[in-house]
């Protein structure tokens, strides 16, 4: 047994099967001093794909990487993926400051649009195809990423996350935060959460990042409102009317959203699904475009 085990780690080593989780150092501009590790699989596709992986709050890029199949997807499908990390906030990600929440602003926000430059010149990445995801913080750092940069950003799909500039103006946004109005749904029209959109980055007419809203109805740290208005946030800024509700997708437990034809904003509710609503890997690359499906 010892000895098939070692033949086959030799085996690996003399393919060169050694991918694993890299810290960056020199990225580029990092306003905020966040980190950023990379995961490039062995096999990379021609001008790979980019995601941008976030962990929660309390989580670090290490732990997140462990969180989800994404590397074994990125192994087969050969994009690439970055994982940032905060050291701040209880390592909850700035989704509240004016710098996030600005088109070249600064803040986290641009220290992660940094990360994404290095990676695209690094390994000759597909700059119409960035994406990012999250969980909880990480899911509110990937609808302000939508919002801010959209010319960066092509897809996004936030778990158990807020609308962009729901915490706007908040000195930190963490569980333990005093003020917890925007994690308990705060309410605004369509046309006011699109204008924090729009004001984000004034003058812009490209393309709008596409989204999926994913929460679970049981969830008491982020209330299921919070999705709501995420998602008549970007069905207003995508200009996407909400055209039906289908049960049973991906799941029994789950109800989805379709807005528009699906293409540019879908929402997933799971019923006694509490914080932070699973990943769901199939369903996000397919949404992102790189796995087929409908």
């Amino acid at each position: 047994m010892l000895l098939r085990a070692a033949a086959g780690l030799f085996a690996s080593a003399a393919l060169g099967l050694c991918a694993s989780l890299e810290v960056v150092k020199d990225f580029g501009d990092n306003p905020t001093d966040i980190q950023m590790y990379i995961y490039v699989p062995d096999k990379v596709a021609d001008k790979p794909a980019i995601v941008v992986a976030l962990h929660p709050c309390g989580g670090t890029a290490p732990s997140w990487y462990k969180s989800t199949k994404l590397p074994s997807y990125a192994d087969s499908h050969g994009f690439i993926l970055i994982y940032p990390g905060t050291p701040h906030m209880s390592n909850c990600w700035d989704v509240q400051s004016a710098a996030s929440l600005t088109h070249g602003g600064g803040g986290d926000a641009g220290g992660i649009v940094s990360m994404v430059q290095h990676a695209l010149a690094a390994h000759s990445g597909d700059a119409g195809r960035v994406y990012a995801m999250g969980g909880s913080s990480g899911a509110m750092m990937t609808n302000v990423l939508a919002g801010s940069y959209p010319d960066v950003f092509e897809a996004g799909a936030a778990f158990s996350g807020v609308a962009f500039a729901c915490a706007a103006g908040a000195p930190t946004f963490t569980p333990s935060a005093a003020n917890q109005t925007c994690a308990q749904g705060l309410q605004h029209t369509p046309e006011e959460w699109g204008a924090f959109v729009e004001n984000a980055f004034p003058g812009y007419e490209g393309r709008r990042t596409r989204m999926q809203i994913f929460h679970g109805l049981a969830d008491t740290l982020v209330q299921p409102q919070c999705a709501y208005e995420a998602l008549k946030q970007w069905s207003y800024v995508l200009d996407v009317p909400l055209e039906k509700n289908v049960t049973g997708v991906p799941s029994a437990a789950y109800t989805q959203m379709i807005y528009g034809d699906g293409t540019k904003l879908q929402g997933y509710f799971g019923e006694g699904v509490g914080h932070i609503a699973p990943v769901n890997e199939e369903l996000l690359l397919t949404f992102f475009g790189i796995l087929s499906g409908t």
